[in-house]
C-alpha cells in the first residue's frame, strides 16, 4: 500500500540526484572538471588502462556515451545484475570492453552512474548518502530517505533504488524549476542546473539526454513545451516544465514497462490543465 508517506522507490530517479551533487561537487572545486579522465580517480585499477578506456571522462559517464560493452536495456540483459553480484563492482564495470569510442554511442550503463558515486565519494571523502544529507537533503528539509546499498562494498548506490516521500522527490523538482535556489539559498548552481537539462546525446527513441535527466518535447495548446524528467523503472517520473514553473510526479509498480503511460498523463492531462485555453 503506498500513501503520502511512503518511502517509495525512485529507482533510476536517484541517477538525477546524483547529477545534483556532480554540481555541488564542481562548484566545492572537489571536482575540477567534466573534462577529467575517470581512470584518474582509480588508481587501483591502472592494470586496465587501454587507448579507448583512458579516453573516457566524467562528460562521457554523464551522458551514457563511455563507450563500453554494457548490456542493460539490451540482450542479454545481463550487466547490471553481474556488477551488483561482481565481488568488485567498479573493477567489473571498468573490465567491460570498448564497444564504441568515447562520445559516439548512447548506452544507458548504470555501471557508469556507480562511477561517478565512487568519484564523488573519493573527491568530496563523503559517502553518496552522507553528501547528499549535507548537501542537498538537509537544506530541502528531506529527512526521511533510504539507500539501497546492493553493491559488494555496502556503498549507497548512486545509480538507483533511492527511496524518498513523493512530496521530498517533488521538491528535488522544485529544485531544477528554482534553477538551485531554495530559501533563498543557492543549493546547487543555476549554471550546472541549466546545463543538466541540455541536450547532450540521443536517448531511445524520441528522447534525448542530459547530464543524468531525460528530456523531452510535447504540443500543447498549440505550442511546443519542453521538459526535463528524472526517470526509473517500474513508472517512477519526476517531469519538470520549466518554462512553465510546473513539476509533476507519478510513483507507480508497473514492472513490466519502461516508458510512456506517464509521458501520456503528461500530454493528456497534465499540460492541458496547467495550460488553460
Amino acid at each position: 500500500m503506498f500513501n503520502a508517506a511512503t518511502r517509495h522507490n525512485g529507482n533510476s530517479m536517484t541517477k538525477s540526484v546524483t547529477s545534483l551533487l556532480v554540481g555541488v561537487a564542481l562548484q566545492r572545486g572537489w571536482i575540477k572538471t567534466l573534462d577529467a579522465l575517470v581512470l584518474d580517480y582509480f588508481p587501483e585499477y591502472a592494470d586496465l588502462r587501454t587507448p579507448e578506456k583512458s579516453a573516457i571522462t566524467l562528460y562521457h559517464l554523464l551522458t551514457m556515451s563511455d563507450g563500453l560493452d554494457w548490456s542493460e536495456f539490451k540482450p542479454p540483459f545481463d550487466s547490471l545484475g553481474k556488477m551488483r553480484g561482481a565481488k568488485d563492482a567498479y573493477r567489473y564495470v571498468l573490465e567491460r570492453p570498448a564497444a564504441a569510442p568515447p562520445g559516439h554511442t548512447y548506452n544507458y550503463n548504470s555501471g557508469a552512474t556507480e562511477l561517478i558515486g565512487a568519484v564523488l565519494r573519493k573527491t568530496s571523502g563523503k559517502s553518496l548518502d552522507v553528501l547528499a544529507r549535507d548537501e542537498l537533503f538537509e537544506p530541502l528539509g528531506i529527512e526521511d530517505v533510504e539507500w539501497n546499498r546492493q553493491l559488494p562494498d555496502g556503498q549507497p548506490q548512486a545509480s538507483g533504488a533511492l527511496r524518498a516521500r513523493p512530496r521530498d522527490w517533488a521538491k528535488l523538482g522544485q529544485l531544477v524549476i528554482n534553477r538551485g535556489v531554495w530559501n533563498d539559498r543557492q543549493i546547487v548552481p543555476s549554471a550546472w542546473i541549466a546545463d543538466s537539462i541540455k541536450p547532450r546525446n540521443n536517448g531511445p527513441g524520441l528522447f534525448l539526454y542530459g547530464y543524468h535527466w531525460w528530456l523531452g518535447r510535447s504540443f500543447c495548446r498549440g505550442r511546443v513545451v519542453e521538459w526535463a524528467g528524472a526517470m526509473g523503472w517500474g513508472g517512477q517520473r519526476l517531469m519538470i516544465v520549466p518554462d512553465l514553473g510546473l513539476v509533476a510526479l507519478v510513483h507507480a509498480w508497473l514492472p513490466n514497462r519502461m516508458n510512456l503511460p506517464e509521458t501520456i498523463l503528461l500530454n493528456e492531462f497534465i499540460l492541458p490543465a496547467a495550460m488553460p485555453s
